[in-house]
């Protein structure tokens, strides 16, 4: 008996030791970056599997995975079509998640909940508006005593996802940005203090009087930022939030094309939240690592259903279940095939 537990207790232990080994990298978005640790750690918990995730901003996450350094990104912006023709393999978008950008302040006296229109958002980011107390602000909130305070702009000075989602939304609703701008997860901003992630536009925000920038929802939430309701196409002010975020995606749902890059901001509905986006899980279509593959593909999974069950904990909508089964039906067709083993090189080519 002593030698039969002798032989048995290693052989049992290494298919545990095995798995526990196998670890993913990734990196990208810091939109998503609170929801996407607490997914890594409880897969951690669930299955062993490290995920090591660098939250530095789209734009890099998509660099790090053409140049092959990480075994999937995570942005807010969906790659060019360019860029997509760069990669070792075809890439697929992947909807994980759906947040709102919100337009936070730091002013003194000033409630939570200061209106602003389309126009009046466009001109303070175009340091048109150089005063709080402007006409133009002071209209849209009457008796709200506003100071004669500098307007001071925060943005990223990173490529980033949140930068494309809200610079999208301005080209939509004002010409003059649109031609003097434009959108894109890095640009030319007019007037403003740069700072690297989300983290670093909220302490921006927060340090600097009459600061005004934009981050995802989460991370205002997290720093207790007072953020403007923006007016929506209908007229209404709704409050970013989980519920105004799932009416924005209602519409877009409704004709989501087959590879899941769509836009969510300025959509219609009386309730949908102006500023919001999807924030997309790039993967490579063909793995030659076919350990770290179904590994991957196994999180992915796991995110569709698990996963999407903590995301309104931490103030992001989860996926409808009609698209979650568009996107499981996507995850299936990642090929997985090792191609070290003989013959299995023709399986690399879709």
């Amino acid at each position: 008996m002593t030698k039969t537990r002798l032989i048995l207790v290693p052989l049992l232990a290494l298919p545990l030791c095995l798995h526990a080994a196998v670890g993913l990298n990734g990196a990208g978005s810091t939109f998503i970056y609170p929801l996407a640790s607490k997914w890594f750690s409880d897969y951690d918990k669930k299955t062993g599997v490290q995920i090591n995730y660098q939250s530095i901003g789209s734009g890099a996450g998509i660099r790090q995975l053409l140049a092959g350094t990480v075994d999937f990104g995570a942005s807010d912006a969906t790659m060019s079509d360019a860029d997509m023709k760069k990669a070792k393999s075809p890439i697929l978008h992947l909807p994980a998640t759906m947040g709102a950008v919100v337009v936070a302040y730091n002013l003194t006296g000033v409630p939570e909940g200061l209106k602003l229109t389309p126009d009046v958002l466009a001109k303070l980011f175009l340091g048109e508006i150089k005063k709080w107390d402007d006409n133009a602000i002071a209209a849209l909130n009457p008796g709200v005593k506003l100071p004669s305070t500098d307007v001071s702009i925060a943005h990223r000075s990173d490529g980033s996802g949140t930068t494309n989602i809200f610079t999208e939304y301005l080209s939509k609703v004002s010409s003059a940005w649109k031609e003097k701008v434009g959108k894109g997860t890095a640009v030319n901003w007019p007037v403003g203090l740069g700072a690297k992630g989300n983290e670093a536009v909220a302490g921006l925000i927060k340090q600097v009087g009459g600061a005004i920038g934009y981050l995802e929802l989460a991370y205002a939430m997290e720093n207790k930022l007072t953020y403007a309701l923006i007016r929506n196409r209908e007229g209404s002010y709704p409050v970013p939030s989980i519920a105004t975020t799932t009416a924005a995606a209602a519409g877009a749902l409704a004709e989501m094309p087959a590879d899941f890059r769509a836009s969510i901001t300025e959509m219609p509905g009386k309730d949908a939240y102006p500023i919001c986006g999807f924030t997309w899980f790039l993967v490579y279509k063909h793995y030659d690592d076919a350990v770290k593959g179904k590994e991957l593909v196994s999180f992915l999974n796991w995110s569709m259903d698990e996963g999407q069950k903590t995301a309104p904990a931490l103030n992001y909508a989860p996926l409808p279940a009609s698209l979650v089964a568009k996107i499981k039906a996507s995850i299936a067709t990642i090929d997985v095939s090792d191609t070290q083993k003989p013959g299995a090189q023709a399986s690399k080519g879709d």
